[in-house]
């Protein structure tokens, strides 16, 4: 109410220069908080059979840390990462930009073989690389309460909520015997060794 009655002085009274007053006011305190250092926060972990997933999420201050949203919200994170199949990164600038390219690469093969006209093949590929997103990384992947919004959009929602920047800053999961290569036997074969013996 406050900032309204301040962007109306500012401006003489006139209604869209206050709201224009507004918006700039606002990018420049998004501009500040941004700058601004997420050291504090948590790591939340959850666990299937076989399975685990640790994800840290940074806040600006322990005081945000045990804030029960925050918590919920971190828990909930580690869960989507634990639900994740395959490699994930947290963001899209995180991804590795070979393979980015690589499968921007495959897509245009797979437009031109479907003949498509080159104007469209660019649109398609940029529709296909959202979906990819979405499979790939953590921040873009489906909020599980209501299916529909986005990691990176719970956490911007939460971080206006708080006053404050949240981040994710990292995750591991493990999976049981990931990366371990285990000998392969013929169970037929060996039955039969065993008895030809």
């Amino acid at each position: 109410m406050m900032d309204c009655k301040k962007a109306l002085t500012e401006t003489d009274g006139e209604l869209e220069a206050a709201v224009d007053w507004l918006r700039k006011s606002g990018l420049a305190q998004a501009a500040r908080k941004a700058g601004r250092t997420a050291a504090e926060g948590l790591i939340g972990m959850a666990t299937a059979p076989g399975k685990a997933a640790m994800v840290e999420i940074n806040a600006e201050t322990d005081f945000v840390a045990r804030n029960a949203d925050f918590q919920a919200v971190v828990r909930e994170v580690a869960r989507i990462a634990l639900d994740c199949e395959g490699d994930l990164a947290v963001s899209r600038d995180s991804l590795d930009q070979t393979m980015v390219e690589r499968e921007r690469g495959v897509l245009a093969e797979q437009a031109r073989a479907e003949g498509k006209p080159e104007n469209i093949i660019e649109k398609m590929i940029e529709g296909r690389l959202r979906k990819f997103f979405e499979e790939v990384v953590l921040l873009e992947q489906t909020w599980v309460i209501d299916g529909e919004t986005r990691v990176k959009s719970v956490l911007e929602s939460l971080a206006g909520t708080l006053d404050t920047s949240v981040a994710v800053s990292d995750f591991v999961r493990y999976q049981l015997g990931e990366g371990i290569e285990r000998e392969s036997k013929d169970f037929a074969a060996e039955v039969a060794a065993q008895l030809g013996s």
